[in-house]
C-alpha cells in the first residue's frame, strides 16, 4: 500500500508519472516520495520512468514542425478567417422546396471544417514548440523539498563529501563550494528532476532560510529570474553550467549568494 494515498502499487502507477512530471499537489507528492523510500519495486519503476523521460527528451527524437508547415497552417487560418463573414452572413429565408432539397448548413460546415483542422494544427505546432515553465518547476521542487522534509539525499557541510556523492548519478560534476565564511553554509545535496532532466540540487542556508541551488549543463533549458508565490528565482549561466537559486530570501541577499558562489568557483 502507498502510504497516505491508498491503493496497491500497481493501481498508483499514474502517481509515479505525476511525480516525474511535477503534476502532483504537495500532499500527494509527499506521500509518494515517502512510499518510494520504503518500496524498492516502486523506486525502481520511478527510476525507469525518469530514464524514459530523459530518452524522449533527446533532441534527435523530437519532431519539430518545419517553417514551411507553419507557414501553410497560418495561411490556412488567415484564409478561413476571411471567409467567415461571407459564409455566415444572414441570407434570405429559403423556400420550403429549397429546404427540402438542399439544406444550407452542410455548405457552412464545409468551410468551417478546414478552418477547425487548421486551428488544431496550429495549436499542435504551438504546443510542440513551447519550452517548459522551468521557473515554475523549480519553485515547486523547492516547496516540495521543504514540505516533504527531503532537503538532502546527502546531508553534510563538507564539500568533499557532497561533491563525490554526485559521481555516477549525473552526467556532469557540479561545483560544491562551502560558503560558510560568506554566511551561506552548505547543508547537503540531492538529485531533482526539472525540465525533463535530472539536475543537481545544492542546499545552502542563510540563517533560517533555505536556498536550493539547481545546477545543470547550459543549453536550451532556461529559467527566468522572477518571483513566484513569494519565492525568488535567481538564474544565471557560468562556465558552461546553468544555475537557478530559489529561496524566500530577499533579492539583495540572493544577489549576495550568487556573488559568493561565483567567487568560490575554480578559475
Amino acid at each position: 500500500m502507498m502510504n497516505g494515498v491508498g491503493g496497491s502499487c500497481s493501481e498508483r502507477e499514474l502517481l509515479l508519472h505525476g511525480l516525474a512530471d511535477n503534476e502532483l499537489d504537495p500532499a500527494n507528492a509527499l506521500a509518494v516520495e515517502e512510499h518510494l523510500r520504503g518500496c524498492p519495486a516502486c523506486a525502481a519503476a520511478f527510476r525507469e520512468i525518469i530514464q524514459q523521460k530523459e530518452l524522449f527528451e533527446k533532441e534527435e527524437l523530437r519532431l519539430r514542425a518545419s517553417e514551411a508547415l507553419r507557414g501553410r497552417v497560418l495561411t490556412a487560418i488567415h484564409a478561413g478567417t476571411e471567409a467567415i463573414p461571407a459564409t455566415l452572413a444572414p441570407a434570405k429565408a429559403p423556400s420550403a422546396s429549397q429546404n427540402a432539397s438542399y439544406p444550407r448548413w452542410p455548405k457552412a460546415l464545409a468551410v468551417l471544417s478546414p478552418m477547425a483542422l487548421a486551428a488544431s494544427l496550429a495549436l499542435f505546432v504551438y504546443t510542440v514548440n513551447q519550452a517548459p515553465a522551468v521557473d515554475q518547476q523549480l519553485v515547486a521542487s523547492h516547496v516540495r523539498s521543504l514540505l516533504a522534509s527531503h532537503l538532502t539525499d546527502v546531508a553534510s557541510s563538507d564539500q568533499h563529501t557532497v561533491k563525490p556523492w554526485f559521481l555516477g548519478k549525473l552526467d556532469f560534476s557540479p561545483s560544491v563550494p562551502d560558503l560558510a565564511e560568506k554566511g551561506f553554509p552548505l547543508i547537503g545535496g540531492r538529485l531533482d528532476y526539472v525540465g525533463g532532466r535530472v539536475v543537481a540540487a545544492l542546499v545552502y542556508k542563510r540563517h533560517s532560510h533555505v536556498i536550493n541551488l539547481f545546477v545543470w549543463p547550459a543549453g536550451k533549458m532556461k529559467a527566468l529570474p522572477e518571483t513566484l508565490d513569494g519565492y525568488h528565482v535567481l538564474s544565471w549561466t557560468h562556465g558552461g553550467f546553468s544555475y537557478a537559486a530559489v529561496s524566500d530570501l530577499n533579492s539583495k541577499e540572493m544577489q549576495e549568494f550568487q556573488s559568493a558562489y561565483e567567487d568560490a568557483l575554480p578559475s
